[in-house]
C-alpha cells in the first residue's frame, strides 16, 4: 500500500486538504490501514517537491489545499498499468514453517493448528464484513474482501495439506 499513490488518488478527483486526505486514505486503504497525519503531510512535502501536487491555495476555513499537476496525473496513470509482482513466499508464516522444517521443529503441527486458528478467525471477521458492506451497497470494499476471503481460504487449504502430509 502506498500513501503516495493514494494521495495522487485522491487529488486526481478533487482538491483536498491534509485532514481529508487522511480521512480518504483511510477508507481507501481499507480495512486494517489507518494513516498516521505525520505520514500524510511529509508524502504532501515531497510530491510538492517532485512537482506531482501543488499548492491550490485555502479553503474557506483557511486549510491549505492541494491539487494533482499534470505531471502527478501521468505518475499515477503510469503506476496504475504497472503489474503487481506475485509472490507465493511473500507471507511470513511460510517463511517461519520453512525454517522450522529445515532444523525438523518437533511443533510443527502445534505451529499448524495455532496459525489455522488465526486463519478462521480472520475469515470469519471478515466474512461478517463482507456481509455488512454487501447491505451497505459498497462494491468496492465488497468485492476487496472477497478477494482477501478467497486468499485467506487457499491458505486454510494449504495448511491442511500439509499437516495430512505430516501425519
Amino acid at each position: 500500500m502506498s500513501v503516495k499513490y493514494g494521495i495522487l488518488t485522491l487529488l486526481y478527483q478533487k482538491k483536498h486538504h491534509g485532514y481529508e486526505l487522511k480521512l480518504e486514505l483511510d477508507s481507501l486503504f481499507g480495512i486494517k490501514g489507518k494513516i498516521n497525519p505525520g505520514q500524510i503531510y511529509t508524502t504532501l512535502d515531497r510530491l510538492i517537491r517532485d512537482q506531482l501536487v501543488s499548492s491550490a491555495g485555502m479553503d474557506d476555513q483557511e486549510r491549505k489545499l492541494y491539487e494533482l499537476t499534470p505531471k502527478g496525473k501521468d505518475e499515477l496513470e503510469k503506476w496504475l498499468l504497472e503489474p503487481v509482482p506475485y509472490t507465493t513466499t511473500k507471507e511470513d508464516f511460510f517463511f517461519k514453517w520453512s525454517c522450522a522444517r529445515k532444523i525438523n521443529f518437533a511443533q510443527e503441527k502445534k505451529m499448524l493448528e495455532q496459525q489455522k486458528a488465526v486463519v478462521i478467525k480472520e475469515v470469519m471477521e471478515l466474512t461478517k464484513l463482507k456481509t455488512e458492506l454487501l447491505l451497505q451497497g459498497d462494491e468496492s470494499k465488497y468485492l476487496l474482501i472477497t478477494g482477501i476471503l478467497l486468499h485467506l481460504e487457499a491458505d486454510l487449504n494449504w495448511i491442511n495439506q500439509v499437516e495430512n502430509r505430516i501425519h
